[in-house]
């Protein structure tokens, strides 16, 4: 199993960049982090400077999308990194969802997010692609190489991920929904001809390692109850599409948000959101790994066994160095 660090882009940029020198020195091999450009800073200005100071980290967000940038602009980013740095970013990609709402715009369609990931992996790797009804090609790129992993929980998504992406990000670690979605990904792949075992797996959400007392979980628990109010906001969409109660999507998703009255971007990815107040213990117990390290390694066997090939800690709390030792010391080396 790899493993991620995701981190905001808050300033100053240079205690990110320390952070992720750091990751990779007790082996994480992915830095990622958020894209909304109006709440943090840039991220692409940022990616250069981590991949100066690292040796072998690949980066990348988690995640971008369609609108915020043109896509020739997003591919030509991409495909500069790769060539000053040898082919180490990922484009993770979705509909967009704090980076378009907090602007005021609805996350894009599913089919403008096919066409994009297309035309961004191809014109990236130095393949012409079509943008809004023009050809065009990078003339300069050579040996470009970028994988497109797409965040996605809804069945229309999933089936996007198996029949194009080339990895899929799932922002929960719950067992139960990896298994139900990484099966509908590699499904998708089947039906459309492709391996399913080329469409890596990255499991994405906060981790909290703890001193295993009651105290210091329950302080955990508060510290990543952020999180189940933003995955809440993807569920809420589900939940407009599909009804409370459907087939399609697995109640064990759709019920915490029952009690959702709204939400305010303001407060996105931070712990002490008091728009979260709803999300009980047991989703965020569930979507995020929280207690001992030794708890966390139980938790990611019992994943890396439903075939999730990345585990990329959310380090968005008061811990954050601290998990990163943590898993440096104990987590990554028992896995």
């Amino acid at each position: 199993m790899e493993f991620g660090l995701v981190l905001q882009t808050d300033p100053p940029a240079d205690t990110l960049v320390r952070r992720m020198r750091r990751a990779e020195e007790v082996g994480f091999g992915h830095g990622w982090t958020f894209d909304s450009c109006v709440l943090w800073q840039e991220p692409f200005v940022i990616y250069s400077r981590i991949l100066d100071h690292t040796a072998r980290m690949a980066v990348g967000p988690m995640v971008t999308n369609p609108h915020t940038r043109t896509w020739e602009v997003t591919a030509s980013t991409f495909a500069t990194l790769n060539d000053m740095y040898g082919n180490r970013t990922v484009c993770g990609i979705g509909r967009g969802d704090s980076a378009m709402r907090v602007a005021g715009r609805p996350p894009a369609t599913l089919a403008r997010l096919s066409e994009a990931m297309r035309a961004i992996k191809d014109l990236a790797e130095g393949r012409e692609a079509e943008v809004d009804g023009a050809p065009m090609r990078l003339p300069w790129v050579r040996g470009g190489r970028l994988p497109v992993w797409m965040g996605a929980y809804g069945p229309k998504a999933l089936a996007l991920v198996g029949r194009q992406a080339d990895g899929f990000i799932l922002q929960l670690a719950d067992p139960y929904l990896t298994e139900w979605m990484v099966k509908a990904v590699r499904e998708a792949a089947q039906e459309a001809g492709r391996d399913p075992g080329e469409v890596t797996v990255c499991v994405a959400a906060p981790a909290y390692v703890t001193d295993g007392s009651a105290e210091h979980h329950a302080h955990a628990l508060e510290e990543c109850r952020w999180f189940g109010g933003m995955v809440g906001n993807h569920v809420a969409d589900l939940v407009a599409r599909y009804g409370e109660h459907s087939d399609l999507v697995p109640e064990a998703l759709t019920a915490y948000i029952k009690e959702r009255e709204g939400y305010d971007y303001r407060h996105h990815g931070r712990s002490g959101n008091p728009d979260t107040a709803f999300v009980p213990d047991e989703i965020v117990e569930r979507f995020c790994l929280i207690g001992p390290a030794e708890a966390h390694v139980e938790k990611l066997r019992r994943l890396r066994a439903l075939g999730v090939d990345q585990f990329a800690v959310y380090a968005m709390h008061d811990d954050i160095d601290g998990v990163i030792e943590a898993y440096g010391d104990r987590v990554i080396p028992a896995l």
